[in-house]
């Protein structure tokens, strides 16, 4: 039998949780994790239309991009648009997921998605999030204290790498020292130089643990001055973060590039618009699912040709123009995003492979008519 918690654990390894931005709400939203998934949707956004898809098709689980409840959520009563359609999944079984930010900034996530569907080869992120900090302690102990003042470390943070504890690389070695006049050692003879059998030990922990785990260590350790070091890691390129960067298989002007685009996502009554010149040579492109024009600036460090995303703005995007940024392609929101459902279909395919699954074709972007002069 297939759970609630074995499909967000799949999910959870896809996208993070810990990518998610601070103000973000990802995860599950209602549904006991215990009770068995045979059917999952797939969708941008939980709306009316989506979740009655769900509950006439006898989903279990509803997966969607954009959160249900975010901002200023003080009730989820039956008489609330909101608080209506969670009544509705609870009382028909099918339980609501979240995956937001953190699928943004997954690798692959939301931008990669939308890449794919473009045509692009993806180079990198737009804005990379970088990895937490680390540090690697180094402690050396006689053997007869190593068990002892590893589980101390252990016990004051030390030793965890996602979901591993107790982690730890123990060498033998020899250490050497010399007590001096004003030293009480517990090994050797003032003056003399001494050599003792020890081990060597490695383990990370988090910066913020350093003053738990030196006061572990100085109450563990036999020696009255223990022998440690501690560095940090540094930082490296990562391949998660916000928005992504990559190449046309060939260089196209921005009129053609504008109806690659158009094609590549599905019609909306918001269609696809571009600024710049249109006969301008695009071959470098950058993508942010979703509104991006707060990476307006970063875009134009990267020194794409071009940027497709949402939700642009009249005098953003002008005052891009005139620094001479890249050319802009702006999308529906919704249209941009559509492609990570598809995505994360093939991740649960994938990850359990008994599911039955499915990504709703109701277009749940808020505009519903366009018009030409």
């Amino acid at each position: 039998m297939t759970t609630l918690a074995d499909l967000i654990e799949v999910l959870d390894a896809a996208y993070p949780p810990k990518l998610a931005e601070s103000w973000d709400s990802v995860g599950l939203v209602a549904g006991d994790p215990a009770d068995e998934v045979t059917r999952v949707l797939f969708a941008v956004d939980a709306t009316a239309g989506v979740v009655e898809e769900a509950i006439d098709w006898r989903a279990q689980a509803l997966v969607v991009h954009h959160p249900l409840l975010l901002r200023g959520v003080d009730t989820v009563a039956a008489d609330t648009p909101k608080g209506a359609l969670l009544h509705r999944l609870i009382r028909s079984g099918c339980a609501l997921f979240t995956a937001h930010t953190n699928a943004d900034s997954a690798d692959p996530g939301v931008s990669d998605a939308l890449a794919a569907a473009i045509g692009l080869t993806v180079t990198g992120p737009i804005d990379a999030k970088p990895e937490a900090p680390i540090d690697n302690w180094v402690v050396q102990v006689p053997p007869s204290h190593a068990d002892a003042v590893l589980s101390a470390l252990f016990m004051a943070g030390a030793g965890s790498s996602g979901d591993y504890r107790d982690c730890a690389l123990r060498v033998p070695a020899v250490g050497q020292f010399r007590p001096m006049a004003e030293a009480t050692p517990a090994v050797g003879v003032l003056g003399e130089l001494q050599r003792v059998d020890e081990e060597r030990l490695e383990l990370i922990a988090p910066p913020a643990a350093r003053a738990a785990i030196l006061s572990a260590l100085r109450a563990a350790h036999p020696y009255e001055d223990p022998a440690y070091h501690i560095t940090e890691r540094a930082s490296l390129p990562s391949t998660v973060g916000i928005g992504r960067v990559g190449t046309l298989p060939e260089p196209e002007s921005l009129r053609a590039f504008t109806d690659r685009v158009a094609a590549a996502l599905p019609p909306s009554a918001w269609g696809v618009r571009a600024a710049g010149d249109p006969d301008r040579s695009i071959y470098t492109v950058a993508v942010c699912g979703g509104a991006g024009d707060s990476y307006l600036n970063a875009v134009t460090r990267r020194g794409v040709d071009a940027y497709v995303t949402a939700d642009l703005r009249h005098h953003p995007v002008d005052e891009h123009l005139r620094k001479g940024g890249p050319a802009l392609i702006d999308a529906a929101h919704w249209a941009t995003e559509f492609p990570w459902c598809a995505q994360a279909e093939r991740v649960v395919q994938a990850g359990l492979p008994g599911l039955e699954t499915r990504v709703s074709t109701l277009r749940t972007d808020p505009w519903t008519v366009s018009a030409r002069s």
